[in-house]
């Protein structure tokens, strides 16, 4: 860590006010082509047929963030926005990897219990420290291979329960099955 470099997050991820992304109407269905965005946990809230105010593919990815709970995304798809109370940072890849400053994000520890904004004041001065380009690929390279990992046994347990269930049903049935032909089942 001696050759990494300490930057501020401002200096790491310019940002932009969402304004001219803004959904005019709230009418989604899943037919739409458009996904409408939150930094908060549901991310996509639905889909619009709005044709203008489309965040351009060509500027992606980017990172949103919740100003008022420093939660953030990575975007790598073309999109709108539900509300302002975000911002869309623009990661400054001479200097980080999109990838990497977003995974970097998720680490940090911030108090957001006061409802403010915070990226301006605070969030965006929080400093780091960054390896080069080089360090930053195996970083983000090891990353996606455990989070793969992950999502494969988050897989097998989901088939895993659902196998338990469908034997919790099979255990049901032949029990009912027995006392309606007069067994005892017990």
């Amino acid at each position: 860590m001696d050759d990494w470099n300490t930057y501020e997050l401002g200096e790491l991820l310019l940002y932009e006010q969402p304004s001219k992304y803004i959904v005019k109407s709230t009418d989604y269905d899943n037919s739409y082509a458009t996904p409408v965005l939150t930094a908060g946990k549901s991310f996509i809230l639905g889909y619009t047929n709005e044709a203008d105010g489309i965040y351009p593919q060509e500027r992606l990815p980017v990172i949103i963030f919740d100003d008022f709970t420093t939660s953030s995304k990575y975007v790598d798809f073309s999109f709108k926005v539900k509300s302002s109370a975000m911002k869309i940072l623009k990661p400054n890849t001479n200097l980080v990897l999109p990838k990497y400053i977003f995974y970097r994000m998720q680490i940090i520890q911030f108090d957001h219990s006061t409802h403010k904004r915070y990226w301006i004041q605070q969030y965006s001065k929080l400093k780091v420290a960054i390896p080069d380009m080089v360090e930053q690929r195996k970083v983000v390279g090891k990353i996606e291979e455990r989070l793969s990992q992950l999502d494969n046994g988050e897989q097998i347990l989901h088939k895993t329960k659902r196998q338990i269930d469908f034997y919790r049903q099979s255990v049901l049935k032949a029990a009912f099955s027995e006392v309606s032909n007069g067994k005892k089942v017990l």
